[in-house]
């Protein structure tokens, strides 16, 4: 079989694109080639659509998504996309969710526009899984039709990552549609650890030595004491587990805030930004470039490519069968 097309929308720094090629090791694995390749790629963050271009060598189109006509895209079998999320997300209370109320949330519609005019062979999309609940659980289901109605067969699944040896416990949910004459009836990777004790521990991925930039000063750490009780706050991470879930606003991480941070002897510390990547699953060889805010930015909206490498697989799988 040919190489499969891959379209990739809001591809970001380009998770989801390590884990559609596949063809990398992490942790000692080895992550085959899903005969893949990328065709065309879009953001409008010029931050991650410069990482994108380091470790793929394809100049995202950073336009809005809106303005780009379906012609100008080449022709591709697959069209992926982790659509804006901020408005579906249970942490974005202020301002409240609005789902699909908001502009952000209203850009899964452009993924839908393409996927009518184009009419690839299928579409992978991801989002967080907020999603489910958004606009008192009116989003999802207004989400899972329209993408029906553009002529695909639609499942979706909630993926964790540390179920698939990713050192990070972050759930998203992962919807497959395949074009309706394929006939296609689609099933999710089964889950490659079924033991928590099984799960690849953050002690894998973090450094001994760092910076000492990235620890807290001791008066931040005072003022964290005073209050750790009543605000459960110092999410001091227990390394012989998978780490919590990472986000986008690493750079101004804080001990007051509910982000996971070390505690190494009696110091605090954030995460470097290699190890941010170790924690999403980005392979050794991904190349991080630009400020650290860019990257921790960029590297916190990912989708852990390990995780998603399985259902790229599974949908490789399909394709070859037919």
């Amino acid at each position: 079989m040919d190489k499969l097309k891959v379209a990739s929308l809001f591809c970001g720094c380009g998770g989801t694109d390590v884990g559609l090629l596949g063809g990398f090791d992490f942790l000692g694995k080895k992550y085959d080639t899903n005969n893949m390749e990328i065709v065309y790629a879009n953001d409008i963050d010029d931050n991650a659509c410069n990482i994108f271009e380091e470790n793929f060598g394809i100049k995202p189109d950073n336009r809005d998504i809106r303005e780009v006509k379906s012609e100008e895209i080449p022709d591709f079998d697959i069209l992926t996309g982790g659509f804006p999320c901020q408005s579906f997300s249970i942490v974005a209370q202020n301002p409240k969710r609005l789902g699909v109320k908001d502009e952000r949330g209203k850009l899964f519609f452009e993924m839908c526009r393409i996927l009518r005019e184009k009419q690839p062979k299928c579409f992978i999309a991801e989002n967080v899984k907020g999603l489910l609940t958004a606009n008192k659980r009116s989003a999802f289901p207004l989400i899972m039709e329209e993408f029906e109605k553009s002529g695909y067969d639609v499942t979706y699944s909630i993926l964790n990552s540390a179920e698939y040896g990713v050192p990070q416990k972050r759930e998203r949910v992962i919807i497959v549609g395949f074009r309706k004459d394929l006939g296609i009836k689609f099933s999710f990777p089964d889950i490659a650890l079924k033991e928590e004790d099984l799960y690849e521990p953050l002690s894998s991925v973090i450094e001994n030595t760092v910076d000492e930039k990235y620890f807290f000063s001791e008066r931040a750490v005072a003022g964290m004491m005073r209050n750790r009780e009543s605000m459960n706050k110092g999410r001091a991470q227990d390394v012989s587990k998978p780490c919590n879930t990472v986000g986008a606003h690493l750079a101004k991480v804080s001990l007051n805030s509910t982000d996971p941070v070390l505690m190494i002897g009696e110091r605090y510390r954030r995460f470097t930004p290699r190890e941010v990547a170790r924690i999403q699953s980005f392979p050794e060889d991904f190349k991080l470039v630009g400020s650290e805010t860019a990257q921790y930015r960029a590297l916190g909206n990912a989708i852990p490519p390990v995780m998603f490498w399985y259902v790229a697989n599974s949908v490789y799988q399909c394709l070859e069968e037919i």
